[in-house]
């Protein structure tokens, strides 16, 4: 019987409704079973990209994400097309990520009898998911709006959506729209919890916040500044909270969660803290340093998170689930701001901070950072990717804007740096972008950089070179173990750059690294900067 061509195919509700969800973007490479799914997503207005890798493709999607706001799409088709996202989808759910998985698959009656690529795509994505659905017809935009909804609620996270061939061309009877009602922003009700957090607050004398990467979801940033300069509370935040106060700010103490060499210097000033709040800090981005580092027997801790404290990394006192600038402002009501750090611990601190990681060196990974931290503009969107590099520049790099520094900080996947910085490079053509990459890392997704030709971008791509996996390599010199696996070859990668249409310089000292950052910023094309160094020059920086 033919088709129906007058009516929308089930594909096309899906794509309809992502495209409602605010998605113009899809990444990732196609094959015969999801072709229809591409046309359909084509026609709905969601632009289709085609990458080399899927697994670029998803970090692609998420680099979208991080400047339009709506949830990245990942198309996979059937067997090794899916089985190559694997790595980016469990990114995402560490990394808390809002993640639309797409993948083609062969109809059930099919697969009865006809085995070549088949296997259980949902069984597979189920533990690195938020939920998994297998589409029909009759549904697919109610699994479309479970989806974005699933994936954007609470602690954001991937959602996979496996579409059978015959599903997505089948026609379909569309009698009423049905519509996903938004879930407002979570107050707290007044409980004697919640006036015990008032009168901690009101009591501190040495209160101190820790903000996290729900409180950027929430967007709770002009009142997280309100709530710091009116009860004087300095703050830290995590790496993927960098920004959500400009870190110029007075009272900013910087990122943290991965350098032993500032938590030196942090630790002490959280311990002598009379109340620390955590405000939308999800522990997940942080190292075995940061476990139980305070008791709430001890320690006075409010907890404002998306979801209750199941993790116990730390405990709290008091644990208010709710939106975090919500949060602050009904607990800062009626409340006496009262002076606080007496003793002006918090401003020596800063100080040995800048002292620890200073801007001075004249070469060196430390020396590359600075070099792009006083050259490229303020506004400018950087992504940087697993390794002894981004501890470093995660503590040097200065944020004036939420997700203004992206990387991979819950998983801590290398190669996700170059992609990352390709998704913002679509989404804002005209915006300065960089991305940190260690040699390593850059082989990893080499083959992107064809993309980045393609699509004309103007990415700057910073290639520390060191011919080594630097951070494992120092691990393996502080355990006096043999050098084994962690040494490669130096590769041109100026040439490499050059090889996929863009520009390649190489360079060796600061004044060379000026002029090349310089000449990117006004070129038509992609610039890779291969950045030599030493691999010893991250020693005692870190």
């Amino acid at each position: 019987m033919p088709q129906d061509t007058t009516l929308p195919r089930a594909a096309d509700l899906l794509a309809g409704r992502l495209y409602q969800a605010g998605c113009r973007h899809a990444f990732g490479m196609p094959g015969g079973e999801v072709l229809t799914l591409i046309d359909a997503l084509e026609k709905a207005g969601i632009r289709f990209i085609l990458c080399k890798h899927e697994n670029a493709a998803g970090f692609m999607a998420e680099g979208v994400h991080h400047r339009d706001g709506a949830p990245g799409i990942l198309v996979a088709t059937i067997g090794p097309g899916a089985m190559n996202g694997v790595n980016v989808v469990a990114n995402a759910l560490q990394d808390r990520v809002p993640l639309i998985v797409l993948t083609g698959c062969t109809d059930a009656d099919e697969a009865l009898r006809y085995t070549h690529q088949v296997m259980d795509h949902q069984a597979v994505f189920a533990p690195i998911t938020k939920a998994t659905f297998r589409l029909t017809a009759a549904g697919a935009d109610i699994i479309a709006d479970k989806a974005v909804g699933i994936a954007t609620e609470g602690r954001s996270g991937p959602v996979h959506i496996d579409v059978p061939i015959s599903v997505a061309d089948a026609p379909v009877t569309v009698d009423r729209l049905r519509r996903r009602a938004v879930a407002l922003p979570l107050e707290p009700a007044p409980s004697e919890g919640f006036a015990l957090a008032q009168d901690w607050l009101a009591a501190a004398e040495r209160p101190l916040m820790i903000v996290g990467l729900d409180a950027v979801k929430d967007g709770a940033g002009p009142v997280i500044r309100h709530f710091a300069e009116t009860f004087g509370v300095p703050y830290l935040t995590t790496y993927k909270a960098k920004g959500i106060v400009p870190e110029d700010h007075p009272l900013c103490l910087g990122g943290a969660g991965l350098s032993p060499l500032a938590d030196r210097h942090l630790l002490p000033l959280l311990r002598a803290a009379d109340l620390i709040l955590c405000v939308g800090y999800d522990p997940i981005e942080m190292r075995q340093g940061w476990t139980e580092i305070w008791h709430p027997d001890d320690t006075r801790v409010i907890d404002i998170s998306a979801v209750p404290n199941h993790h116990y990394v730390h405990q709290a006192g008091v644990n208010i689930v709710a939106d975090t600038g919500a949060a602050l402002t009904a607990l800062a009501r009626e409340i006496t701001p009262r002076k606080t750090w007496a003793g002006g611990e918090p401003g020596q601190t800063q100080a040995a901070l800048a002292a620890a990681f200073p801007r001075d060196d004249d070469w060196g990974a430390a020396g590359v950072i600075a070099e792009c931290a006083a050259v490229l503009p303020r506004d400018t969107i950087a992504s940087v990717d697993s390794g002894a590099h981004r501890i470093l520049l995660s503590q040097m790099w200065r944020c004036g804007e939420p997700r203004a520094l992206l990387q991979s900080s819950g998983l801590c996947t290398m190669g996700c740096a170059v992609p990352l910085a390709m998704g913002v490079s679509v989404v804002e053509p005209a915006r300065t972008v960089v991305s940190f990459s260690g040699d390593a890392g850059m082989l990893m997704v080499a083959g992107e950089l064809s993309t980045a030709a393609e699509l004309g971008l103007r990415t700057i791509f910073v290639v520390f070179v060191d011919a080594s996996l630097a951070l494992i390599e120092l691990k393996q010199r502080q355990r006096q173990m043999p050098n084994t696996g962690v040494d490669f070859a130096r590769h041109d990668f100026a040439a490499i750059g050059r090889a996929f249409g863009g520009h390649g310089v190489t360079v060796d000292n600061r004044a060379d690294l000026r002029a090349a950052l310089e000449q990117a910023m006004q070129a038509d094309r992609f610039t890779l900067i291969a950045a030599a160094i030493d691999r010893r020059s991250y020693d005692g920086r870190i």
